[in-house]
């Protein structure tokens, strides 16, 4: 694969990075601004068609129990944890994407850190999003890396 092949899929592959940082940018702020309460209200509306319709139905079962479960305290975890997750990545994708040196590193020890933790939450999880996501974040550390080598061969010495 010749190397404008190779930067064609960093650049998307950075662009794909920022969408989901916005996306949980936004997450984090509707969940910070959003009751408890607001939430309960709302997966009833979604499931409550469901259960009067099979009051066993696996989904509908559960996502009512984990709606009633949800508490301040874990709402509250879960905004911080997608806000100040998010404007991490945002920042650094906008770093990435204007070519500034320290985003690069700064970049592969986030997502090293963010991987750990992702490989962290599935040994109690098991969720296969983590795994789908770390995968991801390992393809995208490949071609930081691969860029990072590139950017800094043309970088003038000081």
């Amino acid at each position: 694969m010749n190397e404008r092949r190779i930067h064609q899929i960093f650049e998307i592959s950075i662009l794909l990075k920022g969408a989901h940082a916005l996306i949980e940018c936004i997450s984090g702020l509707i969940l910070a601004l959003v009751s408890t309460e607001s939430i309960l209200r709302l997966v009833n509306w979604l499931v409550q068609p469901e259960r009067l319709n099979d009051p066993k139905d696996f989904v509908a079962s559960h996502l009512h129990a984990w709606a009633q479960d949800f508490s301040v305290s874990t709402k509250n975890f879960y905004a911080w944890y997608l806000l100040s997750h998010g404007v991490v990545k945002v920042l650094l994708v906008i770093g990435l994407l204007r070519g500034k040196m320290w985003a690069y590193p700064a970049s592969l020890v986030a997502l090293g850190f963010f991987i750990a933790y992702q490989l962290y939450r599935f040994t109690d999880t098991h969720g296969i999003g983590l795994i789908v996501l770390t995968v991801f974040d390992l393809f995208v550390m490949v071609l930081i890396w691969h860029e990072y080598k590139i950017v800094r061969q043309h970088v003038p010495a000081r």
